[in-house]
C-alpha cells in the first residue's frame, strides 16, 4: 500500500526496531551482586535487563521522546497495525485513534510492549515496506 505516507522515516523505525531487538535480547538480572569483578562473571551483565541503567533503553527513550507529535503517532500507530488491531484499510483509523491517545508517555508505552520490534515489522510489512535495505546497509 504504497499510497499511505508516513510522518516517520521508515530508516527511523528500522533503527527503532534494531534497537528494541537489542533490548529485547536482554536477559533477567542473574548476578545480584555488583561488587564482584566483571572478568570473573564473564562480563555475564551485560546480557542482564537493568532497567534503570540500561543504555539501550535510554537510548530508545531519547529517540523516542525527540520525534515529531506526528512522528510518535504513526509508530504508535504502526505498532497497532502490526498487532493485527486493523488492516492496512484501517490505517487512518488507527491512526485517528493514536492521535486520540497521544500524550507524553508514549515511549512508556511502547517500550512496554514486548512484542514491540516484531510488531513494528508487522505494521511495516501491511504497508508494503520493509527494513530489509536498512539492514544490509547496517551489516
Amino acid at each position: 500500500m504504497a499510497d499511505i505516507e508516513l510522518s516517520i522515516s521508515l530508516e527511523k523505525v528500522c533503527f527503532i526496531i534494531a534497537k528494541a531487538r537489542e533490548f529485547e535480547a536482554k536477559d533477567v538480572v542473574t548476578i545480584p551482586d555488583e561488587a564482584s569483578n566483571p572478568s570473573d562473571d564473564r562480563m555475564i551483565e551485560v546480557l542482564e535487563d537493568r532497567p534503570s541503567e540500561d543504555a539501550v533503553l535510554q537510548e530508545l527513550r531519547s529517540i523516542i521522546g525527540d520525534m515529531s507529535e506526528d512522528e510518535q503517532i504513526d509508530l504508535v500507530a504502526l505498532a497497532w497495525l502490526g498487532r493485527g488491531d486493523a488492516g492496512a484499510e484501517g490505517w487512518e483509523e488507527l491512526r485517528s485513534e493514536a492521535a486520540r491517545a497521544h500524550n507524553p508517555r508514549t515511549a512508556s508505552y511502547l517500550l512496554a510492549m514486548p512484542l514491540l520490534p516484531t510488531y513494528l515489522q508487522d505494521g511495516l510489512a501491511e504497508l508494503g515496506l520493509s527494513c530489509e535495505e536498512f539492514e544490509q546497509d547496517s551489516l
